[in-house]
């Protein structure tokens, strides 16, 4: 994997395979996750800080067939890998849980030194939003998780769901006086438990629900060197905002046509 920006040196030679900082031997260009971690960190400060990390195609399908696997690479999967190992919380949408066949994240022995030294729990709590609590709480998400599964749902979400959320050991705390989630108090609440290291993993409308809503403060995209034609939705959903938001690049590394890029709101 190579760095195409920021470019250091305009006049430098491409750097050659494994000096890459944090570069193992092996495969051309490939980063270590130390590397990648270091690449991806959180900003300093007490803050909360949400960042999404979303895939699209060259066309701007969000997913293929209902899923996001079909756009991704080995790589992007390290990325993805790391992105959660530094995460307080994983945020994702119900219908993503229920897509993407979602489990708990898991404790990674790479991401322990760094975690522990940050505060953090052996893995990040994964936050479902759901209205309706319309989720099969016998999976895995629910009854096998390193720390307890979180639900972030309204003051009027079904009260029997509610209770079988929390028979399963799910906690559910109350983002939103109506149905839905509010995305600002989501975080909010999300704050009050410590989490400020915050990660949303989509589905579309959740994530369209936070550029909406003002709160997302970064984008990790994957641009992925596919096109899939078809009726596809795009990374962000929901109604198209006043005003585009602004955001500026960060960072873009490359990989086999790849292109991993960070923007951050202006």
């Amino acid at each position: 994997m190579r760095r195409l920006f920021p470019v250091t040196d305009m006049t430098a030679p491409a750097a050659p395979s494994g000096t890459e900082a944090g570069t193992p031997p092996g495969r051309p260009g490939e980063w270590s996750l130390d590397a990648l971690a270091d690449a991806y960190a959180y900003p300093e400060g007490d803050g909360v800080w949400l960042r999404a990390n979303m895939v699209s195609s060259l066309d701007g399908a969000g997913q293929h067939d209902g899923r996001s696997q079909p756009l991704s690479s080995d790589t992007d999967m390290r990325i993805f890998g790391t992105l959660r190992g530094l995460a307080d919380v994983v945020v994702v949408g119900a219908e993503t849980v229920r897509l993407e066949g979602y489990r708990p994240a898991r404790a990674r022995e790479a991401f322990a030194a760094r975690r522990a030294a940050a505060g953090q729990g052996p893995a990040p709590v994964i936050a479902v939003v759901s209205a309706s609590l319309d989720l099969d709480f016998s999976l895995p998400l629910f009854t096998e998780p390193l720390v307890p599964t979180l639900i972030l749902t309204g003051a009027a979400a079904p009260a029997d769901r509610v209770r079988a959320a929390r028979e399963a050991g799910a906690e559910v705390l109350v983002a939103g006086d109506g149905a839905g989630v509010e995305p600002a108090r989501a975080l909010a609440a999300l704050a009050e438990r410590g989490h400020r290291r915050l990660l949303t993993e989509g589905g579309p409308r959740l994530l369209g629900q936070f550029v909406a809503a003002g709160v997302l403060d970064e984008l990790c995209l994957t641009v992925s060197p596919t096109m899939t034609a078809g009726n596809a939705q795009r990374i962000a959903g929901g109604p198209p905002l006043a005003v585009p938001a602004r955001f500026s690049v960060v960072s873009v590394l490359e990989e086999d046509g790849f292109l991993f890029t960070r923007y951050r709101r202006v």
